[in-house]
């Protein structure tokens, strides 16, 4: 009895006791739930929809009940959830097709003068080439006799050396025979009797014939008009006989001032040390001004009066008509270290005329990598610059045709930069260099070579718009005293007046220049609002909800793995293979051996047992307490 009075504990202390108790309980229920996880797909499920702030889940939950308005609503909620991804697989296209806008800037400031070349259109015969130039024309000369019964005249000295010059000839003479010019018929440019009286002139075409090396492969370079024909064929031999010269690129220049009668910019006078000079085989002389980048022309005010002027000769003396069938001087505005491509992009001067261009500069930058297909300086281009200037399109194509001549013909165009290590092209070295350029040509014009592909644009390009307007000049009241005072200052006697002398005035039309540039017109934060805009249209969600979407993919492969795992452990219990009876006999004796303590065990277990509810807390307690005693 004594012992089961010291067992008993006061009745608020008890109270307390249990309080405390039942709060640590919670305290460790809590801590267990930082770690507990969802039990099945469906516990996720309901939880996602009933808590989620995403707009129309919750009405999967709420009317499960009613199974029509589940399936409705579940229908509805996947079939917004498709369109808004489908916005945004429209939206990410659009982004990494990477558009671009185009900005157009106007600015005012003082403007760097463009080079400008101008050209004589006028080849001269060159005494280091006169003589089988010479020799050249009289071979032209019988062959229009010929096909046009048409008696070319030559000049006094042509026709004295004639005779004199039959040996020289005779391997000049070899070759033209070798691509002889011929008439063909129109239409399967069959070869016809020389005097066929059965065709008409008309149904001629004319050109000549190219061959291979060993003469088994020829075709027939032909031209609808005998002025084209004439004067390509002259060109071909024309380049072979600059070809042969070492030092055909650097012919003397004629005299300055034979060619300019005047140069004036910004009202003061041009000098030697404000141009340079090349010769260009069809062309003739070419003077270059304003293209020394240590002091290049500004121009601050715009109009005739602050561009360049220049009076320049258009008579052709000493000339070669084969060659040469206009007369003039031709002129093309570039910007500086470009070269001068005067085929693509010059123009002729008229004799007796004023020529008044004005200029307007545009300036286009385009963005690079991934926005346009553009380059910087070319170094990313799989084509070697043969030229000493800066990249362009231009410089890149004919670079790239170049290569591909030397690659495959074995030697170089004329008209283009040498490559290391190669020569022009001579048919007195090189006998089939025109078949296969011809052959070559019509590739690269069909862009078999890949030239147009490989060269690309550069990503800043200056270009200038011309605009121009002629007029008489001089006029006929005022002709006389200025063909009077050009004529003593320059020392020169025009013979023909009129189409002796041309002006040409360029200048900046405005002051102002165009810049087109370009920008991104979808960025990360466009291509990031655009996804919010959608979001918000389709569920009325934030960023936030976007998040309780990626914790419902993570916990779904969490629940995956936690039932993977389970199953995995399943399959191995149920696995046939078990313990052995040695070790089940020896477990079973160890299960007896605790047994003998088996009091001191339940003792242990009553006192760490968790307190009963308050209100089954009377009952057990007395008993609680006499077990405890009788011990």
């Amino acid at each position: 009895g004594g012992s089961v009075k010291t067992g008993k504990m006061p009745e608020g202390e008890k109270t307390r006791q249990c309080k405390q108790e039942e709060e640590q309980q919670q305290k460790e229920e809590e801590q267990e739930g930082l770690i507990e996880f969802y039990s099945s797909y469906q516990e996720l499920f309901q939880f996602f929809c009933s808590n989620t702030t995403i707009h129309g889940a919750i009405r999967l939950v709420c009317s499960k009940k009613n199974k029509m308005k589940t399936a409705f609503w579940s229908v509805l909620f996947f079939l917004t959830f498709g369109l808004m991804y489908w916005q945004f697989g429209i939206l990410y296209r659009e982004y990494f097709s990477y558009p671009v806008n185009l900005n157009l800037n106007l600015n005012s400031d003082r403007l760097t003068f463009p080079a400008v070349t101008l050209c004589t259109l006028n080849p001269y015969r060159y005494s280091a080439i006169r003589k089988k130039l010479d020799e050249l024309d009289q071979i032209t000369h019988q062959t229009l006799l010929d096909l046009y019964d048409y008696n070319m005249s030559l000049s006094r000295s042509d026709w004295s050396t004639l005779s004199t010059r039959k040996r020289s000839s005779r391997s000049l003479l070899h070759h033209v025979q070798r691509h002889p010019l011929r008439r063909q018929k129109r239409d399967n440019l069959v070869n016809l009797p020389e005097n066929s009286p059965s065709v008409d002139k008309n149904d001629w075409k004319i050109g000549f014939v190219l061959c291979s090396e060993n003469n088994k492969d020829c075709f027939h370079q032909a031209y609808s008009s005998g002025v084209d024909a004439v004067r390509e064929w002259y060109s071909f031999h024309y380049i072979n006989i600059l070809a042969q010269m070492p030092d055909a690129k650097a012919l003397d220049e004629s005299d300055f001032e034979n060619f300019i009668y005047a140069c004036r910019f910004n009202e003061a006078t041009c000098d030697k040390a404000n141009y340079t000079h090349f010769h260009h085989p069809l062309y003739g002389n070419c003077y270059t001004f304003n293209d020394n980048s240590s002091s290049l022309w500004t121009s601050s005010l715009p109009g005739i009066n602050n561009g360049l002027s220049l009076v320049v000769r258009t008579e052709q003396n000493d000339f070669i008509p084969l060659l040469s069938t206009v007369t003039g001087a031709r002129v093309m505005v570039h910007d500086q270290n470009e070269p001068a491509f005067m085929d693509d992009g010059g123009f002729n001067v008229r004799p007796g005329i004023e020529t008044s261009i004005s200029m307007r500069k545009m300036t286009t930058v385009r963005l690079g990598g991934s926005y346009s297909d553009c380059t910087e300086d070319g170094s990313d281009v799989p084509v070697q610059n043969l030229y000493s200037s800066r990249y362009t399109e231009q410089v890149c194509i004919r670079s790239c045709f170049q290569l591909n001549m030397v690659e495959r013909c074995g030697c170089a165009y004329y008209f283009y930069p040498l490559t290391a290590g190669a020569e022009y092209c001579d048919y007195t070295k090189h006998i089939a260099w025109g078949y296969c350029y011809y052959k070559l040509l019509a590739e690269f014009k069909a862009d078999v070579l890949g030239c147009f592909h490989k060269c690309r644009k550069p990503c800043k390009m200056t270009e200038y718009q011309l605009s121009a307007g002629y007029s008489r000049w001089p006029s006929a009241v005022s002709e006389d005293w200025v063909f009077y005072m050009l004529s003593q200052q320059n020392k020169y006697n025009i013979t023909s007046k009129r189409n002796g002398v041309a002006k040409v005035n360029i200048f900046f039309e405005e002051w102002n220049y165009k810049t087109n540039g370009e920008s991104p017109a979808f960025t990360v934060v466009t291509l990031l609002s655009q996804l919010g805009n959608q979001w918000s249209l389709w569920f009325g969600s934030s960023v936030l909800s976007v998040m309780e979407l990626a914790e419902l993919i993570l916990d779904f492969i969490a629940i995956t793995f936690i039932l993977a795992v389970r199953w995995f452990r399943s399959r191995q219990q149920l696995s046939p293979s078990g313990p052995s009876p040695n070790s089940h006999d020896n477990t079973a004796s160890q299960d007896e051996v605790p047994g003998l303590s088996a009091p001191h065990r339940f003792t242990v277990e009553a006192v760490v047992t968790t307190l009963p509810t308050y209100n089954s807390l009377e009952p057990r307690g007395p008993s609680r307490d006499s077990e405890v005693g009788h011990e």
